[in-house]
């Protein structure tokens, strides 16, 4: 990423009305993947940052047309109607779907890959449900359920009426029972609140962390969850924690000197209400001083 783009993503992720879409494809910019010629919507080309904008917007433009055509055609009456017309365009024609081995694909974190590829993480797949349907003047909401991002068509959740749909199975339908289960599934308890619409930059926040956990599990992308994190701490609200994983990142990936540096920095703040733990930072930054000699 250039210090262009992070300018920008910092900028955007400080504006009055974030757009989380903005914030995932400059995130995307931090890798860059090999090219397809058999990618059928362009988002392939020039690897500069400003292609790589334009591309993913014609895409999504086109699904909106699509959404919109349909719209004109079926006249839907209601959300659940909306629901079944976004799923068979999107989740039918289109094919926005999602599989278990879309788990274990960086691709899937990332929103231009999402759209060349048509399949992602449930919360990549909801993200472009709520972009499409914006675009096509529909009103869609991501949910962020624990463990399972789903969507809201209609609403605002909670307020006019609305159903819930899965787009990572191709939006089928959900009801209360169904949600619950996906949640129970996750270890957590089902409680109303789970269905208020999720923020734009906790959406994006998550999308950095699921990146963050694919590189976890994978030491040789250490390099991928260092820009991960230092995106996340570019947003005005991040777990302090992710100051202390910057600097092991930075040790793991050859600079010492910084990564103790900022453990230095981390333990200083730890010290009012965790001496323990500053302790046991400050013995890692020394550690990592010592691996210069």
């Amino acid at each position: 990423m250039t210090e262009q783009s992070r300018a920008r993503f910092r900028t955007e992720a400080r504006a009055e009305h974030p757009d989380p879409v903005l914030l995932c494809l400059l995130a995307a910019a931090e890798h860059t993947p090999a090219p397809d010629p058999s990618d059928p919507d362009g988002l392939d080309g020039p690897p500069a940052l400003d292609a790589l904008l334009a591309a993913c917007e014609a895409a999504l433009d086109r699904h909106a047309a699509a959404v919109r055509h349909a719209v004109a055609e079926r006249a839907p009456a209601g959300p659940e109607e909306t629901a079944a017309l976004l799923a068979a365009v999107l989740g039918g024609r289109e094919r926005f779907h999602g599989r278990k081995s879309d788990y274990r694909r960086l691709e899937s974190s990332l929103l231009p890959e999402v759209l060349r590829r048509r399949r992602g993480l449930p919360i990549m797949l909801a993200l472009v449900w709520r972009e499409v349907a914006r675009r096509a003047g529909l009103t869609v909401h991501g949910i962020a359920l624990p463990g399972h991002f789903i969507v809201a068509v209609g609403g605002p959740a909670g307020g006019e009426d609305y159903v819930l749909a899965d787009p990572f199975h191709g939006g089928r339908l959900l009801d209360l029972d169904g949600v619950a289960e996906l949640v129970r599934a996750a270890g957590h308890k089902f409680t109303p609140e789970l269905l208020t619409p999720a923020q734009p930059l906790d959406t994006v926040l998550r999308v950095l962390g699921n990146i963050r956990g694919w590189a976890a599990d994978r030491p040789e992308h250490a390099r991928t969850q260092l820009w991960a994190t230092e995106l996340a701490l570019l947003l005005p609200r991040h777990p302090a924690q992710l100051r202390l994983e910057r600097a092991e990142l930075l040790v793991r990936t050859g600079d010492f000197l910084g990564g103790a540096g900022e453990m230095d920095e981390y333990a200083a703040i730890l010290d009012a209400f965790d001496p323990d733990t500053a302790a046991k930072v400050r013995q890692e930054a020394r550690a990592a001083r010592h691996r210069l000699n």
